[in-house]
């Protein structure tokens, strides 16, 4: 109240749907992440760089001999984790499993599907199919205590290390920003274990943020190949990268889409 005259403020209609915690497609969370962990790599980005390794130890003091030990290395920080990846998917996950029709693929396992929210998209999606979220046991704990209810119909749980044990059989497998966490051989490893467990006419969906074949771009792929550096063990790759590891496993058909946002698709069959 200034002179008698009222000023009154709110949000625009962009705030009140990206930057509000109330909302479904907030990025609160993200932001938090962003602020409270990923900055604190990115401080030593000069070091990641010198040393073509991650920060965990310079940041935070701990190991990272084991990655998601790093990651997940309290049980708040794990929440603050999935709690990222939730928001990402919430606004992002209709988009990578419209891509390609998935509707004949009734049993998909989502490995490393954290709190679930790709799942629900493509539940939504593909209301025919079964979607298994397959993770840590601790992720598990945290997913059905904080994100998945019991109205969530098609959703399960299988708790495991996707390399250390052995994957169940499906139609399809989900990985979505996965293998960027990974190296070259790692990312390999795995891929043949899936190829391996997936049913004949089966595939395996890759979501990841594409770089361009001459590597001028997108810029967003670039400063995640970036925080892949000062956070994992890996970095964004290109198709061409992404196809030589899928034609490696064992996989043959190989399609791309381009969504034209930040995650794109590529679905290999068997």
């Amino acid at each position: 109240l200034k002179n008698n005259e009222i000023f009154l403020y709110s949000n625009t209609e962009m705030a009140m749907m990206y930057l509000t915690k109330c909302s479904p497609r907030s990025l609160y969370h993200s932001i938090l992440y962003s602020s409270s962990t990923l900055y604190l790599c990115w401080n030593y980005l000069t070091d990641a760089v010198r040393e073509g390794r991650n920060q965990h130890e310079r940041a935070f003091g701990v190991s990272s001999g084991d990655l998601f030990g790093a990651v997940y290395r309290s049980d708040e920080e794990m929440l603050s984790f999935m709690q990222l990846m939730n928001s990402i998917w919430n606004i992002c996950g209709e988009d990578v499993v419209m891509a390609f029709d998935l509707s004949p693929f009734k049993t998909i396992y989502d490995l490393g599907g954290c709190s679930g929210a790709l799942a629900r998209r493509c539940l939504t999606a593909y209301p025919g199919c079964c979607v298994t979220i397959f993770d840590l046991p601790k992720v598990v704990r945290m997913s059905r205590e904080h994100f998945i209810s019991q109205e969530d119909e098609g959703i399960s749980f299988f708790e495991g290390d996707f390399f250390r044990d052995p994957l169940p059989e499906a139609d399809l497998y989900i990985l979505a920003r996965i293998l960027h966490d990974w190296t070259d051989s790692r990312s390999l490893e795995l891929l043949t274990k899936v190829y391996q467990r997936c049913k004949t006419g089966g595939g395996v969906l890759l979501v990841e943020a594409l770089l361009h074949e001459d590597n001028s771009g997108p810029l967003t792929a670039q400063l995640y190949s970036l925080n892949m550096l000062v956070q994992t063990e890996g970095r964004e790759r290109k198709t061409s990268e992404y196809a030589a590891l899928l034609t490696a496993a064992g996989f043959a058909h190989i399609q791309v889409r381009r969504t034209g946002k930040i995650y794109d698709a590529i679905l290999a069959t068997k």
